[in-house]
């Protein structure tokens, strides 16, 4: 598969996500990438919107978004951000949720989960899922008309498939969930673990890497952690997965979105060709993050 023509300046540039050699990195180094953002100047504008607020979901930070003006109740979309559990944080995705909140209309939640290695797992998944739980707890403080979906990107969509398959054992009814290249099975051993495995972005031994800060010792097979180990899948929200082409989380998105499509929920997946791990984040270096969110955007208000 060709890289896209974008993509392949990328690399040239970043041929890894991290960049630097992993046994070096501990947790003030840690700290201090969190404190740094290279990519800030392609993550897109800052637009400004009608409404924007630090708020608090039974103790987990999260800001909320609102591009249409009023407080007439409206759709919400929960957004987790990616970073591998360890890095990334509200405020660096500011412009991707802005971005979500314009094209969708809804009200937009953006989480600031807990990053491991200081809070492990279950930590970030524990606070996904008390954020979704609070929404339908409290309605009128969101301004919701109860209509609710979760997305995210890389961890983020593995946290978004979690919250998912809580929600349905919860009996809280989602409308919709879009899985962004999510982390879905921490095996790591399919074809394109193989195939992208390094010189494509995220190598998979930084992915590896990042697993064991978040995970280190739980079982694999934890739903929890691996959503795609989850036995039953039957009665899930209908779903959006978005893959890159070249990216070793490819195949397990794929996966699932077979695997619901063999449980009967409904499914739409679309992989963008030749594109590498972090694109939907970057609309400053990648056409395809545009194209993405856009489609993204129409499968959120077709549900919602």
């Amino acid at each position: 598969m060709p890289l896209h023509p974008q993509a392949r300046d990328y690399l040239a540039r970043y041929p890894s996500d991290l960049n630097t050699d992993l046994a070096a990195l501990d947790l003030a180094a840690i700290q201090e990438m969190r404190a740094q953002d290279p990519m800030a100047a392609h993550r897109g504008p800052l637009t400004k919107l009608p409404f924007v607020r630090d708020e608090s979901a039974e103790g987990v930070p999260i800001r909320i978004y609102r591009a249409v003006r009023g407080d007439a109740p409206l759709p919400v979309v929960v957004y987790f951000h990616g970073g591998g559990w360890v890095l990334g944080s509200v405020r660096r995705n500011d412009a991707t949720a802005r971005d979500l909140a314009i094209r969708t209309g809804a009200v937009v939640v953006s989480v600031d989960y807990r990053l491991a290695p200081e809070h492990p797992f279950p930590a970030a998944a524990d606070d996904a899922w008390t954020v979704v739980r609070d929404i339908f707890a409290r309605p009128a403080f969101y301004q919701s008309n109860g209509r609710v979906a979760v997305s995210g990107d890389s961890a983020g969509g593995n946290l978004a498939a979690v919250a998912a398959w809580q929600a349905r054992d919860a009996g809280l009814r989602l409308a919709h969930q879009v899985l962004v290249y999510p982390v879905l099975d921490v095996a790591m051993d399919t074809p394109s673990y193989t195939r992208f495995a390094k010189g494509f972005g995220l190598d998979a031994e930084e992915m590896a890497w990042f697993a064991r800060q978040y995970a280190d010792g739980v079982d694999p097979a934890d739903p929890r952690l691996s959503p795609l180990r989850l036995p039953d899948l039957s009665g899930l929200a209908p779903a959006t997965v978005v893959t890159a082409g070249c990216d070793v989380l490819r195949d397990e998105g794929e996966r699932y979105a077979e695997r619901l499509t063999e449980a009967g929920v409904p499914v739409e997946l679309r992989r963008f060709e030749g594109a590498v791990h972090t694109f939907y984040v970057l609309p400053g270096l990648f056409d395809q993050a545009i194209e993405a969110r856009e489609y993204v955007a129409d499968r959120l208000r077709e549900f919602l």
